[in-house]
């Protein structure tokens, strides 16, 4: 009995641990549960950028009263490696890791001499070094009045303003734009002081002149809002509009002295500040004050720099501008003469201003305005409300995102083939032809004409293109290249050499220089024309640069001018001469007493290709 249980148990023990044989099927099988559906799967969100605001309220709340002061400062730097030693060097050090300041701008003229400029790889090897001192981005600016070229070597080159206006077609300043602006953030630049608002109906204006688009309100308004409309479009890049309220009408370099601009309420509204508006209305990003005093707004005589009825009153009341405002260099004589660094800033400030551009020494700068704060002369909030407008401008260009240049994407941005055929097209269409007696242009025998190139200097290059490319289309041709620190003697010489030519050429070069205080001939140019035109040979006369030079030389046969010094514009000129291009160019200027606006010859030529419009 024993043994049939533990049998009776173990088979059963058995069934439980392996499964009992499962009995015949009488019914239809349970269905299988349905698997449950698979979710797709969602992509992590990714975190939603900082606005500029926040980025600037984040970078204004690290810094202290006397940071937030310095945010407002720019000062210069030369582009140059340098030597690391040297009170500049370790200057500039100091107000970039001590003081925080706001940012740099690249010069290259010194006491109104022009220095050697910098390569692009120059640039941005120092900009980075000094980006990477930064605890807070630091914005770099440059006047890039002919595209970078006015400040970096090596990079495009586009002649002066007027020149694109004698052209008629804002697409040449447009295109301009586009290029100078991606040009700029190659090189680490993200703030470009141009285009030039100001209305150049003073012929006597020293400072002025070319780098104006012109005599027509309407002209340099349309050109002024195509340029920043085409920097804006081509790369984040901040824009000014300059010199407010009007260098134009002045006779009086500010570099040297105080200017003053005369003119009623009305009259300032259509001529002077209709461009400012027009920058405005295109979303300019600042406007640069001129050290000019306005009596019609501020009787006080006060420069517009330090006025608050001009910088508060008519910028932020009457035209509601809401960018940044920024002086022009206060190291100029037009501040410097009657107010000491400090005193200037603080008035600045007091005025309305947001960024101290190159004040003779900032700390000096940095001390007065944190005095003026502890004297409740100018309330810390004030300094604030400035800070967070440079700080937002920083924002708003990327530099919370990134603030070192890659030097390997310079040479294919800088300084292009296709960028230097935009800029040579817009250069040949500029050319003027006012006057045309016994139809001298296009030169129908250049082997007997005898050309003399009365270049500004002789340190520069100013000259050599143009004499090259005569010598390269007439080999054996008579050409004196000169230059205006010449004695009499030389350039006597060079007057009987060309003796037995029929007819004369004079590529004359007169532009603007700081400093200088007129856009006349040099040295003792005037009496070799004079000699040339007592002969009374044909003369053609072509101005390289200010295009005014009529007034004095009326006795010339034949009047041509590019507006310009440049390369492409000494390319244009010789081009012109030998029939070459189409010349189309009108005055966008009055002549006082020889033409008037609008003038301007047509000749036929083979024409180029546009590219003006096309992609860079």
């Amino acid at each position: 009995m024993q043994r049939t249980a533990l049998l009776t148990t173990l088979l059963l023990t058995g069934l439980t641990l392996f499964g009992a044989v499962p009995a015949k099927r009488t019914s239809k099988p349970v269905p299988k549960r349905a698997a449950a559906p698979v979710k797709p799967k969602v992509a992590a969100k990714k975190p939603t950028p900082p606005t500029p605001e926040e980025t600037a309220a984040k970078w204004l709340a690290a810094l202290t009263p006397r940071e937030r002061a310095a945010q407002l400062v720019v000062v210069p730097f030369n582009g140059f490696p340098g030597k690391t030693r040297t009170k500049e060097y370790r200057t500039l050090v100091r107000l970039v890791q001590k003081e925080r300041i706001g940012g740099l701008i690249l010069i290259n003229v010194v006491n109104g001499r022009v220095a050697v400029k910098p390569s692009p790889r120059d640039v941005v090897g120092f900009v980075n070094r000094m980006q990477g001192m930064a605890k807070v981005p630091l914005i770099v600016g440059g006047d890039l009045e002919r595209g970078a070229s006015m400040r970096v070597d090596a990079t495009t080159v586009f002649p002066h303003a007027m020149a694109l206006t004698a052209s008629r077609d804002p697409g040449t300043a447009r295109r301009e734009g586009e290029i100078t602006a991606r040009e700029a953030r190659a090189m680490g630049f993200q703030w470009i002081f141009f285009p030039d608002a100001d209305v150049n109906n003073n012929p006597d204006n020293p400072i002025i002149n070319i780098r104006s688009f012109g005599e027509n309100p309407a002209d340099v308004s349309a050109m002024v809002s195509a340029f920043i409309e085409g920097a804006h479009a081509a790369a984040p890049v901040l824009v000014t509009a300059k010199h407010f309220p009007g260098h134009g009408d002045t006779a009086t370099d500010t570099h040297m002295n105080m200017a003053t601009l005369d003119g009623n309420r009305d009259r300032l509204e259509k001529v002077e500040w209709a461009p400012f508006r027009a920058a405005i209305k295109s979303g300019v990003d600042s406007l640069m004050s001129a050290h000019i005093a306005v009596p019609a707004i501020d009787p006080s005589g006060s420069p517009a720099t330090l006025s608050t009825k001009l910088m508060s009153g008519v910028l932020r009341g009457d035209m509601g501008f809401r960018g940044l405002l920024v002086t022009d260099a206060l190291e100029m004589k037009g501040i410097a003469n009657g107010f000491t660094t400090g005193e200037a800033a603080v008035r600045a400030v007091e005025a309305g201003i947001d960024v101290l551009l190159m004040p003779p020494d900032a700390t000096a700068a940095l001390d007065a305005l944190m005095a003026a704060v502890k004297d409740g002369r100018i309330k810390q909030e004030r300094i604030d409300d400035s800070a967070r407008r440079i700080l937002e401008a920083k924002a708003r260009v990327g530099l919370g995102t990134s603030k070192i240049v890659d030097v390997k994407n310079v040479a294919g941005s800088v300084n292009t083939k296709a960028n230097n055929l935009a800029a040579q097209e817009i250069s040949d269409r500029s050319v003027t032809l006012v006057r045309n007696t016994g139809s001298l242009v296009p030169l129908t025998e250049p082997q007997s004409t005898a050309f003399f190139v009365l270049a500004e200097g002789s340190r520069s290059k100013e000259g050599e293109g143009l004499a090259a490319e005569v010598k390269r289309r007439v080999p054996g041709a008579r050409v004196e290249l000169l230059h205006y620190s010449m004695t009499d003697a030389e350039l006597t010489a060079a007057f009987d050499r060309a003796q037995g030519a029929k007819q004369f050429v004079v590529a004359a070069y007169a532009s603007v220089s700081a400093y200088r205080g007129n856009v006349a001939l040099g040295g003792s140019y005037p009496q070799l024309l004079q000699n040339l035109l007592a002969t009374k040979k044909p003369v053609v006369l072509v101005a390289m640069g200010n295009p005014y030079l009529l007034r004095n030389f009326p006795e010339a046969a034949a009047y041509m001018t590019t507006y310009s010094t440049v390369p492409p514009a000494e390319i244009s000129a010789v081009r012109a001469l030998f029939g070459e291009i189409p010349v189309n160019g009108k005055l966008p200027i009055t002549i006082p007493g020889q033409a008037a606006y609008m003038d301007g010859i047509s000749l036929p030529g083979p024409g180029l290709r546009s590219v003006v419009g096309g992609k860079p």
